[in-house]
């Protein structure tokens, strides 16, 4: 990357351009590979395709009219909000059209004042990224149009588009639905493979917090080519059409995004898992069904060590891939019914429904141990970190939730204090605790095995 070392300055001699200083050059190489590779085939294939392509007026006003569509998509999303994290929209209702209806170099052109609109009316991101996402919907939409138009070419003598009479004659029929079918879902799959690739080389070999392909994303893909192929259809017949599928497209957009910010206003935005606010509250309730029920119940609350020093040395980024693969090591070690949120800084806490103390200590060796084995790369070494635990059982250290969290945040002093990289219960007496369970308490420390 020859051009990373330029340095361009003004008159007094203050740097103005600097590309080693741009974010994208702060990513790991292959990142950076991947990323450049994506635009500069993106660039060669657009000036292969306005080369190759005879302009007619009834595609470009078909090209401005799903434009203006999804410009109005943006603006819904502006006014509704927007989560943090990946989000899921609706655009591919509009990415779908152009790749059936209109030669694939239209493919290229429609995602870039759309997702200009995302960055400066929405939410401004990293640039690179963003660019990246316009690359890779691009990419995968030539790709698809390219594969629809060469599998209807026998049917019609336009090799380089169909709009107007010919959409109606071939999109209504059989094999050409078929082949739309398959290469709007070909379009989706092209896509999510390009952005899980750069999640993967961004994560350093680190734990990915997310999949990008569950059931539920899943269906919202499923949906998208659905509503994707409606629009297709419509707009084949007439643009003017378009004023009747946008009120359903913009409905369900603002159905999809409202349950997104649902989701986000429980979760961390960093790690995934539950912020302190919603895991007070489902904690609550899974006290009351235990105390209810008289089944045992534990609290953990886990703390990175040194975590200070980590960020010190190697950088807040890096810091942020910690907490994620902490936070996803936990949840991989954790039953599907135990509730873990991040409390806050480096600090999570897990309820444990149904443990009782030799269990609860089980889990939380389980955590302390897998916690230990992960390492995160930094250039060609690998640093590992250690978590100390306190452990606190409900009706032994307390009969609240209140009580339960003090108990186990002494717990976890005493842990650091004995040296850290431990599994600690509290000793001080926890008021309205019988002496006969705390001493029941000592014995059960005593038999874990556990230092501190």
């Amino acid at each position: 990357m020859t051009a990373a070392r330029f340095t361009v300055t003004d008159r007094d001699g203050t740097a103005v351009f600097r590309p080693r200083a741009w974010p994208l050059f702060a990513q790991p190489s292959a990142v950076v590979a991947f990323v450049v590779t994506v635009v500069v085939v993106d660039v060669v294939l657009f000036l292969a395709g306005v080369l190759t392509t005879t302009l007619r007026m009834e595609e470009m006003l078909t090209g401005a009219a799903l434009i203006a569509s999804g410009a109005v998509c943006v603006e819904a999303m502006r006014r509704l909000g927007m989560p943090q994290g990946l989000v899921r929209d609706l655009l591919g209702a509009w990415w779908i059209p152009t790749l059936l209806l209109l030669p694939p170099v239209y493919s290229m052109i429609i995602p870039v004042p759309l997702y200009l609109m995302l960055q400066y009316r929405i939410k401004r991101t990293v640039v690179f990224r963003r660019v990246f996402s316009a690359a890779a919907v691009a990419l995968a939409g030539f790709a698809a149009s390219s594969v629809f138009h060469a599998s209807v070419a026998g049917r019609i003598v336009l090799l380089d588009g169909i709009s107007g009479a010919a959409a109606r004659s071939v999109l209504l029929t059989g094999d050409a639905v078929l082949a739309a079918v398959l290469c709007a879902a070909l379009f989706t799959v092209l896509n999510t493979l390009l952005v899980a690739g750069a999640i993967r080389l961004s994560s350093r070999g680190g734990p990915r917090r997310k999949m990008i392909w569950d059931f539920e994303s899943l269906m919202l893909d499923g949906v998208e080519v659905c509503v994707g192929l409606v629009v297709t259809i419509l707009c084949g017949l007439s643009l003017f059409l378009l004023f009747i599928v946008l009120p359903p497209v913009l409905l369900l957009q603002r159905s999809l995004l409202f349950q997104q910010l649902q989701t986000a206003a429980r979760t961390d935005p960093k790690t995934g898992l539950l912020n302190a606010a919603t895991w007070e509250q489902e904690a609550e309730a899974e006290l009351a069904r235990s105390i209810a029920s008289g089944r045992p119940m534990a609290v953990l609350i886990v703390d990175i060590d040194h975590f200070k020093r980590v960020n010190d040395t190697h950088g807040h980024l890096f810091g942020d891939q910690v907490l994620v693969g902490v936070a996803t090591t936990l949840t991989h070690q954790l039953r599907q019914y135990d509730v873990v949120g991040r409390f806050g800084g480096e600090e999570f806490v897990i309820l444990l429904p149904g443990a009782d103390m030799a269990e609860a200590c089980r889990i939380a060796e389980r955590l302390r141990t897998r916690v230990g084995r992960m390492a995160l790369p930094v250039g060609e070494i690998a640093v590992a970190v250690t978590v100390s635990i306190g452990v606190a059982l409900l009706r032994v250290h307390g009969r609240d939730l209140l009580e339960l969290m003090t108990a186990a945040d002494l717990a976890l002093y005493r842990a650091k204090d004995s040296g850290r990289n431990r599994i600690c219960l509290p000793v001080a007496p926890t008021a309205g605790v019988p002496a006969q369970a705390r001493q029941s308490e000592v014995a059960e420390e005593q038999h874990s095995g556990e230092p501190g």
